[in-house]
């Protein structure tokens, strides 16, 4: 089991390539990067970063599993919640990065056998593996289904309608991490040991001076409540993200998944290590500096900076739920039971548990609908209204 575990000398190879360009990159800022360049390197750098190059990354044969990949279910659910805001809008599903296709393929059947399939399915994938691997799969569909996907290379020019869906997006957005220290927050960055070349977490400097500012660190978060030596991240992309989103979105919703908390339970005191998570072979830790480009880097989603850039965008906040809420008011129960064979049904039953229960991803996992002028239900915020808590 070790050596599954164990990077081969073609992983090895590529992840030496990715840390020379860390290297240069440190070498050219005169000595350390803030971590969200060093993030933006490992995941991004075209044909270099880990969704940029070649290595399998989902399911069994990857480093995780996102809810698409446990079950159908997941993906019913959601193309219940896009039926009923396509009935009012019509128009398009936008996914962003699709992964293995595999939401986008259960999508498209189950819209289909509720003859509500949108006028098009069209994916923003930066990476041209995934890319790939998209194309190979939604390939095999019915004919009719296969012909409205479509890739895109950038976001719509023209005001969009229908559903964008975003899907463990927002945790890999590039993050600042900081550190508090005698009540202020300091910017961390990536340097280089001057004995040994391993790369290591540094306070920035300008000019000699501590760099203080923290770019995209709330304006409201009571840094007197945090222990000296806390450690969180902040994500000042997360913000852009949703403005560009919201410039493009004319009429309908934005639909998120993701881990992550409200802004006063994220920054908690107890979480004094901050929520940063790292995926390799389906081990989960806390050190994004080892294996670079070779493991996923993620960091839990602030919902309340969420709302905060979806009310500068003109976007309302029409639903903030658990997963498991979600996923219960959308039928997932329902969806199980009418499985008539019982292996199946009992196979079904623990995809269920995983997405729904609270120590899975039930809890951890949260669904966020933003919306510009659509009055239709959303059935999957029926049963839980966690608003109040952003």
């Amino acid at each position: 089991m070790q050596a599954e575990l164990t990077p081969g000398p073609d992983e090895r190879a590529h992840g030496q390539r990715v840390l020379a360009a860390v290297h240069d990159a440190i070498a050219a800022a005169g000595g350390a990067i803030p971590f969200s360049q060093f993030m933006a390197l490992a995941l991004y750098a075209p044909g270099l970063g880990y969704y940029s190059a070649g290595a399998r990354k989902f399911g069994p044969g990857g480093d995780f599993t996102t809810a698409p990949e446990i079950s159908p279910l997941f993906g019913r659910c959601i193309a219940r919640q896009c039926s009923e805001v396509l009935a009012a809008t019509g128009g398009a599903i936008l996914e962003f990065g699709a992964g293995t296709g595999a939401l986008a393929e259960t999508v498209l059947e189950a819209l289909a056998a509720r003859e509500a399939l949108p006028e098009r399915y069209l994916i923003l994938e930066v990476s041209a593996e995934l890319r790939a691997r998209q194309q190979q799969r939604l390939a095999a569909l019915a004919p009719a289904l296969a012909a409205r996907v479509a890739w895109l290379d950038r976001l719509p020019d023209a005001p969009f309608t229908g559903v964008m869906l975003a899907n463990e997006v927002l945790d890999a957005l590039p993050c600042e991490r900081f550190v508090v220290r005698a009540g202020k927050a300091l910017r961390l960055g990536v340097t280089r040991d001057p004995h040994s070349g391993a790369l290591r977490e540094a306070v920035l400097a300008e000019g000699g001076a501590v760099q203080a500012g923290v770019p995209g660190l709330p304006a409201d978060l009571d840094l007197a409540a945090l222990p000296e030596g806390y450690r969180g991240e902040c994500c000042p992309q997360l913000q852009a993200w949703i403005a560009t989103v919201g410039a493009t979105l004319g009429r309908g919703l934005v639909l998120a998944l993701d881990y992550g908390l409200p802004r006063g339970a994220l920054y908690h005191p107890d979480r004094r290590d901050g929520t940063l998570l790292c995926h390799a072979r389906h081990r989960a830790h806390g050190d994004a500096l080892r294996d670079v480009g070779l493991q996923d880097i993620t960091a839990w989603v602030d919902f309340t900076a969420v709302a905060e850039a979806a009310a500068d965008a003109g976007l309302t906040v029409a639903g903030f739920s658990t997963q498991a809420a979600f996923l219960l008011a959308l039928g997932i129960e329902a969806d199980v039971a009418r499985e008539t064979d019982t292996a199946r049904r009992a196979a079904r039953a623990g995809e269920a548990r995983r997405l729904l229960m609270p120590d899975e991803m039930g809890e951890i996992f949260k669904a966020i609908a933003l919306t510009r002028d659509l009055d239709a239900p959303l059935s999957g915020f029926a049963l839980q209204d966690l608003r109040r808590q952003l």
